[in-house]
């Protein structure tokens, strides 16, 4: 699988004139548009750059992964994704085909969850369900890992487990790999980073939104120390503001998973974070 271009402010070549990294988002905003017509997946922000909430668009996916959402809530939530030029829209299974016929015309992925949100599903059943999304339309696959098989110590399962959906995975299909942080110490999502990295995966991400807690800055760093440059690191579970969300890609997140995603790149404060809601 290839990793999709990142474009870094001030951009090489194009740009002499931003005074900062990430200035030419807020300085030249017709040449990173172009940047992004051209082919980037996403425009790096570093620290230092400014607090622009309109440059998080393309790192941010659009989530709606209630048990009782319904059409006319998939509706308005690919209607933003699009209007906002979100990275994806991260749903259940069940409606990817769905999304996937709403946004056939847009540049918005359809991303989708595997194992969700316990990771305790069997994992021929989980290579199984990744490989029928992508059928449907999915282009994007954000797979739970099986927490228990870690804390136990199985580490050739976990890796195993992994392995199984990324092998399923046509070649242009991004695979994100959810720790479920929360439950995990330190030691162990290294070893968790380390096995996603080792059977190529594209990312690593904190939460499901389930757990008791969701992405910190912290565990944002540490993944990152782990998996390097040559991987993407998306935090969710908690993000409900533009604060928020810039304090995680500052710490070396990549990718957003939220919610409160038009919040986000309005700048508004979010309120509080809701298990189970992103």
């Amino acid at each position: 699988m290839t990793a999709p271009a990142v474009a870094k402010a001030p951009i090489q070549g194009l740009c002499h004139e931003c005074p900062l990294p990430g200035a030419c988002m807020i300085r030249c905003p017709d040449l990173v548009d172009r940047v992004m017509q051209a082919g980037a997946a996403r425009v790096g922000m570093v620290p230092g750059a400014p607090p622009v909430p309109a440059a998080l668009a393309p790192l941010i996916d659009h989530t709606l992964l209630k048990p009782d959402a319904v059409r006319r809530e998939l509706n308005v939530l690919c209607e933003e994704a699009e209007r906002h030029g979100f990275a994806s829209v991260c749903v259940e299974p069940t409606w990817v085909g769905y999304c996937a016929r709403l946004l056939a015309r847009s540049r918005v992925k359809v991303c989708t969850v595997i194992g969700f949100p316990f990771g305790a599903t069997l994992s021929e059943v989980k290579a199984f369900e990744a490989e029928r999304c992508q059928d449907l339309g999915a282009g994007e696959i954000d797979m739970v890992i099986n927490v228990g098989a870690l804390k136990s110590g199985d580490i050739d399962f976990v890796r195993n487990d992994i392995r199984g959906v990324v092998k399923s995975a046509t070649y242009n299909t991004v695979v994100k790999v959810i720790l479920e942080t929360t439950y995990l110490s330190r030691e162990e999502k290294i070893i968790a980073c380390t096995l996603s990295k080792e059977v190529g995966a594209d990312f690593v991400k904190t939460s499901t939104g389930y757990g008791p807690s969701g992405a910190t800055v912290e565990d944002i760093a540490l993944m990152r120390a782990v998996v390097g440059p040559e991987m993407g690191v998306k935090a969710s579970g908690g993000v409900r503001d533009f604060a928020g969300a810039l304090a995680m890609v500052q710490a070396g997140a990549t990718r957003i998973g939220a919610s409160a995603s038009v919040k986000i790149v309005s700048g508004a404060k979010g309120g509080p974070a809701t298990p189970g809601k992103y």
